[in-house]
Parts: C-alpha cells; structure tokens; sequence
C-alpha cells in the first residue's frame, strides 16, 4: 500500500546538519500526523555523513538512505524519486526543510488543483536571504532557460512537490545530471501539460553551499545546451 507522502533529499558532505535537520523534519511531520517516509539520496559524501544516515535510519523506519559513489545531485536526486512509495513526493533540500511549503503545497496537489507545486525564489512574494551573487545566478539561470527553451516560470531548482504518479513518466525522459536535473524535470512537466503551479516561498538557509557557486558554471552551461539539443533540436 502506497504511503501518503515521500520526501527525497540528496545530500552530500551533511555532517554538521544532517541529524539536527532529519529531527526537526521528522517531529514537523509526526505532528501533521501524515503517513510518510524520508529517503536521503547520499552523493559521494567523504565525511561521516554515511555512518550518521545509517545510524538515523536504524532507528526510525520512516528513514531510508542510499548510497551513491560519486558526487551528482541529479542522479541521487532522480534515483530518490525512482525509490519513492508516496502518493505525493517533495524535492527538499537539507538546508532548507522548510514545512510551511509542505503546508501549503500538499493541499494544493490534495484537490488536484496542481500536478506539480514549484517553491519559487523570484516569484512575487518570495524573500531570498541568499547573498546577492547567488540571488543574481538565479534569475542568470532562468533567463537562459527562457531563452534557449522557452520555460514561462521564475524558478526550477530546489523545492518541488508533485503526484508521483502523473511525473513519473517525465523522469524517465530526463537525460541531463547535476543541477540541471531539475530544471530538465520542471520545465520537461510544463512542455508535457501538465499543471505546474509556483507559490513563493520564504528562503533562509542553514549553512554556506557544499559546491562553490563559480564551479558549477561548466556543467550548467554543458547541461543547459544538451538540453537544448534534445528538445529544441531532435524534438524529444
């Protein structure tokens, strides 16, 4: 029997916030009194991120992790949703955790009024506490994807929830890694029809990035244009 709610979130290099942040989820969830499990998506982490997850998860069996060995967020993302039991299913990230998404998202998905909820950052109405060079990387990012594949939204990367059901065929057709991975899986839904609403969301998080800003540049850049390529030229 299917659970009502899955929350993936990939994590690398987590030790100092990993089981303060699971806690506060968990006891965040238990007290909406929703029936849910919790997969951490583990990424070539080379600190004890590993030896805690695996001390969590023996303890609670709403907790899973998996191991993967070289570090990809979008893999370890796209794996955790593949994984996934949930009716519904949140993209969070470790240092966010924010429930007030949570709360206002699932009702959202709960009357079928949205396919997919995307917490945006740019949205009218958000507050990014992020210092202004990654603020300004992120509307650099959305205005690629305008221009090189037409996306209409303010945001496709970090916090989504969507029905599990009705996505899963658009992760299977996914084709790029990294960060681009959730671009690829936002924008792919919005191409496909499907119904994917943005609500702005409040973002404070817990600790510095774990991959410098100017080192993911390559590999948007790279991504951005297979992406390109495979939609925009073969169609697919």
């Amino acid at each position: 029997m299917a659970l009502h709610l899955s929350v993936v979130i990939p994590v690398y290099n987590e030790e100092s916030i990993i089981a303060q942040a699971a806690e506060e989820l968990r006891q965040g969830l238990d007290a909406r009194g929703l029936d849910y499990e919790i997969i951490f998506a583990e990424n070539g982490s080379r600190d004890a991120t590993p030896q805690i997850l695996e001390e969590l998860c023996s303890k609670n069996p709403r907790l899973r992790w998996f191991h993967s060995e070289t570090p990809n967020y979008g893999v370890a993302l796209k794996a955790g949703i593949l994984k996934a039991r949930g009716t519904y299913v949140v993209c969070d990230e470790i240092d966010l955790c924010d429930l007030t998404f949570y709360d206002a998202a699932l009702p959202r998905l709960e009357r079928g009024e949205a396919d997919m909820v995307v917490g945006s950052k740019a949205a009218k109405g958000a507050s990014d506490q992020r210092p202004l060079i990654r603020r300004a990387a992120t509307r650099v990012h959305n205005k690629l994807l305008r221009v090189a594949l037409g996306f209409q939204g303010t945001d496709t990367h970090g916090l989504k929830a969507f029905r599990r059901e009705a996505l899963l065929p658009v992760i299977q057709k996914c084709v790029v890694d990294m960060d681009v991975f959730a671009s690829e899986f936002v924008i792919r839904a919005w191409r496909e029809g499907l119904n994917v609403m943005e609500i702005p969301i409040q973002l404070h998080e817990k600790r510095q990035p774990s991959i410098h800003l100017f080192k993911r540049v390559p590999n948007v850049l790279k991504n951005v244009g297979k992406l390109f390529y495979v939609i925009r030229v073969r169609g697919t």
